[in-house]
This record gives structure tokens, sequence and C-alpha cells, in this order.
């Protein structure tokens, strides 16, 4: 994909201000000119694919260009964010917003204008996938958000992207984020050089600490998609990411006809990996450890993990319902998990 571009801005009527500009700056040029020329060898095999560079260096010019058609442009006027994505299956566009790391169900009932930028470009990118399009360039990515919540992003679109067998193009002046898409190709506007790079460039290693503490539901209580309370008995277990806070789970000393369960009562943020720490830590002291959510996506992905066995789903008896208090979930359907890690090879 050869491209040859020459901008010209020619200065013919010059105003009393651009006037002034002129005299003090001592210039003399009435017409301005850019010139952006290169090769994107695109290979056939791609999903991913980064045009990088500085500010100025012709990233956008070149990607109208090449891909005019692809270029990602969303309007939002509803007054659930949910309702402004294209028809499709509600729990195909509910994995969809999970996938990106936009998964607080009370936040997508809420308009795009009062969105955090953090949830705005999550909403940006999962708008992106349910697109019909066969390629999708997003232009000024991650540009209006902390490079923290852009490199984890990241990694979550390039999961998403491959999973649904999209292609994806990313035009940045941020090189923090490279590593973290995982790309198949790169251009660079400074140097003007394309690089074919599937498969040699990995995200850097992930390194979480967890510990039990109390205290932080405040930070993770409007993220979690049935309620804002938290059981003061219950024992509080906080994902760290370089020092931040970024999950927490909860379990409950619940109860039981053959001795007692520790069942999971509140789940936020990492959500399955967190699960899976917390589960394994606390079965080297409890024999049965449970946990019941009604989220499909996380359900079917518990389905597939071996230390976990599926023991209910559907909705509860209302026997059971009365006698162990769960009135809440007499009319949807959940899905009941033990943890059988131990013994999962």
């Amino acid at each position: 994909m050869r491209f040859d571009i020459v901008k010209k801005n020619n200065i013919a009527d010059k105003s009393f201000r651009v006037a002034q500009l002129y005299d003090q700056f001592d210039l003399k040029e009435d017409n301005f000119e850019e010139h952006f020329e290169g090769d994107i060898d695109l290979e056939k095999e791609w999903q991913i694919g980064v045009i990088v560079g500085k500010s100025g260096t012709g990233k956008s010019t070149i990607a109208r260009e090449l891909f005019a058609d692809y270029f990602f442009t969303p309007k939002y006027k509803a007054k659930c964010v949910i309702d402004d994505f294209p028809k499709m299956d509600s729990t195909e566009l509910f994995n969809t917003l999970s996938s990106v790391g936009f998964s607080s169900p009370p936040s997508w009932l809420k308009p795009y204008t009062v969105l955090s930028n953090g949830e705005k470009m999550r909403v940006d990118l999962a708008r992106a996938i349910c697109e019909k399009k066969a390629v999708i360039v997003f232009d000024e990515y991650t540009s209006v958000v902390d490079r923290e919540v852009a490199q984890l992003g990241s990694f979550a679109l390039q999961k998403a992207v491959r999973r649904q067998n999209k292609k994806f193009i990313a035009v940045t002046c941020h090189y923090d984020v490279i590593d973290w898409l995982e790309p198949d190709w790169i251009f660079s506007t400074d140097s003007m050089e394309y690089q074919y790079t599937r498969g040699l460039v990995r995200r850097p290693k992930i390194e979480i600490e967890v510990y039990e503490a109390r205290g932080f539901w405040e930070i993770f209580r409007r993220y979690h998609y049935l309620t804002h309370n938290i059981h003061n008995g219950s024992r509080q277990y906080v994902a760290f990411y370089n020092d931040n806070p970024i999950g927490l789970a909860a379990y409950l000393h619940t109860p039981y006809q053959y001795g007692s369960i520790m069942k999971g009562h509140r789940l936020v943020g990492l959500a399955k990996k967190l699960q899976n720490i917390v589960a394994g830590e606390l079965s080297k002291k409890h024999k049965k450890i449970d946990f019941t959510t009604s989220q499909k996506g996380f359900a079917k992905s518990c389905l597939y993990d071996p230390c976990w066995k599926l023991i209910h789903s559907g909705r509860q008896s209302p026997q059971v319902i009365k006698t162990m208090r769960q009135r809440d979930s007499a009319n949807r359907n959940t899905y009941s998990f033990r943890w059988v890690g131990n013994n999962a090879g």
C-alpha cells in the first residue's frame, strides 16, 4: 500500500492578526507544504495493526489516505449507553462490554456523557468491536486516559478482537501500548518504516499481589453488578497492581448441614483470576468453597475451568430460597460452583 501525500496551505489574504504574526516572527513564505511518503506492505495474516509516531508526523493523514472507509466515529445519544450499540444478542453485547474491562451493569445504564474517560474508552472499544466493518481504525487511541488504564485496556482489547476474528488498527502517539496490543504489524511515522511483528511482540509480565485487607470496598462498590453493600463479617481480599487496588473478593463463613462453607460474597475487578487465587488459599483450611453468580459470561468461563464444578443452575426452589435467605435470587437464573482446584490435576 503505497502512499505519497502532499498537503499544501496557501496564505493568500492575510487578516490583521495573521499580518502581525508575519511581522513579529519575520515570516516570508506564503506557501506551506507537508510531504508524507512510504509503504505499508500488509501481510495476509493479521488482526492488530499500529500506526505510531510523534505529533505532527502524519499518522492520521496517512491512516485516512489508506483506510478512510474504516474510521471509527461513534455517536452517543441514548439515555443508557447500551442502547447506543447496534442490534445484537444481549448476551453477546454484555460479554463484549465485559471483555474490554467495562463490566459494571449499573454503569451500562448511564448515558455516555457522564462516564469517566476510562469508561468512555472502554465503551468506544466495545462499540468498535461490535461494528460490522471488516477493519476498524481507531484514531487518537488511548490519548485521554492514564497510561495504566490504557495498557490494561489494550491487552483486553486485543484478546477480544482476536476472539471475534476482527481487524483493528490503532493510530496513536503512545508507544507504551504497543507491547500490550501485541500487534501483527507496526508502522512508525517517525521513520516511515513498516515492520511485520506477528508473534514477536508480547505484553510485559503482570505481577499481582493479593492481601487480606479491609477498608477498600468504597473503591469498588459502584462497580458491583447487583449491590453496593458488603457484609461486615466477610473476609475481604484485595488485589494490587503497581500498588494500586484493582480487584476485591469477599467470602462469608456460612452454616451448612454437614459443617460450614466459605461462600463467595462479593467479586469486583479481576474476577476469575482473583477468585481462583483466593479460593485456592481458603481451601487449605476449609473443605467447601462455593460461589453463585447470575452473569452468564462469567459462569461460562468457570464451566471451562477445571478448578470449578457446577453444582446448580437455574432458579432456586422456594424452599431453598427461604432456608438460605436468598429471596433476591428467586426471579433470576443463577449458577453455583464449588472449588475442586486441589483435585483438578
